[in-house]
């Protein structure tokens, strides 16, 4: 009876114990947040070297790439993965937009180049990114900006948009971004006159690449197209011949 009671307490006291090691344990959830508004002095250093370090006059190579469409904004089109800032207007249904791509031939470090530009019912959007070759510490630098969609796309393309957005993604690291910041109603716009020479050097890699890449010939030829075509046609069904009366 004893050694009965003596097992039966020593089965109640291990039984907990050996739930707890069968439950697994939960992972720890890291978050890093981003100061986008004012990034660091080694952070705007960071963005400095890499706007300086894309090619001037580059060397592109053979291939290229340039698509168009038309994709529903209830999540992100695809072609906007880089550019996750560019914001898409919650009353439109959908966005028509064209993309661009290029290789570099010889560039040590810089391996393509994408522009995309998207336009809704009421914003237009441009995205440019620049991947690494042989990603180390860097691996893209993308550089965005945006305007109302009351001017035209060409209107729109003619102009120097100033940017708004520039990322660093780097690998085995949080990001690096430098964001334009407005005000809100709990409080005034951030001081950010120290960071317009990086937005200045930003806007002129948009600009520039624009006219290397054709952007002002292609994108409205292009979103013209795609406002033109309603989706593909659906093949015509076949008549049938009449049916023969019977003689």
């Amino acid at each position: 009876m004893l050694r009965s009671a003596f097992a039966l307490a020593l089965v109640s006291t291990l039984a907990p114990l050996a739930l707890a090691q069968q439950q697994p344990t939960q992972p720890q959830v890291k978050v890093n947040v981003l100061n986008v508004c004012t990034p660091s002095p080694a952070e705007q250093k960071e963005i400095a070297s890499a706007l300086a370090r894309v090619p001037q006059e580059p060397l592109f190579g053979i291939d290229f790439e340039v698509d168009r469409g038309r994709s529903v904004l209830e999540s992100p089109p695809g072609f906007l993965q880089s550019g996750a800032h560019a914001q898409a207007s919650s009353d439109s249904a959908t966005a028509d937009w064209v993309r661009i791509r290029r290789d570099f031939a010889v560039q040590a470090l810089f391996a393509s180049v994408q522009y995309s530009f998207s336009e809704d019912a009421e914003n237009m959007n441009e995205v440019l990114v620049f991947r690494v070759r042989e990603p180390k510490d860097l691996m893209e630098l993308s550089i965005e900006d945006s305007a109302s969609a009351v001017t035209t796309p060409a209107a729109m393309l003619a102009t120097d948009t100033p940017a708004t957005h520039i990322k660093l993604e780097r690998f085995g690291k949080s990001s690096v971004v430098l964001a334009r910041c407005p005000g809100s109603p709990q409080g005034p716009a951030p001081d950010q006159s120290a960071y317009e020479p990086l937005f200045h050097s930003a806007t002129t890699v948009v600009a520039r690449y624009r006219r290397l890449l054709g952007v002002p010939e292609i994108v409205p030829e292009d979103l013209a197209r795609v406002k033109g075509s309603a989706g593909p046609k659906r093949p015509a069904a076949k008549s049938k011949p009449p049916a023969r009366g019977k003689r």
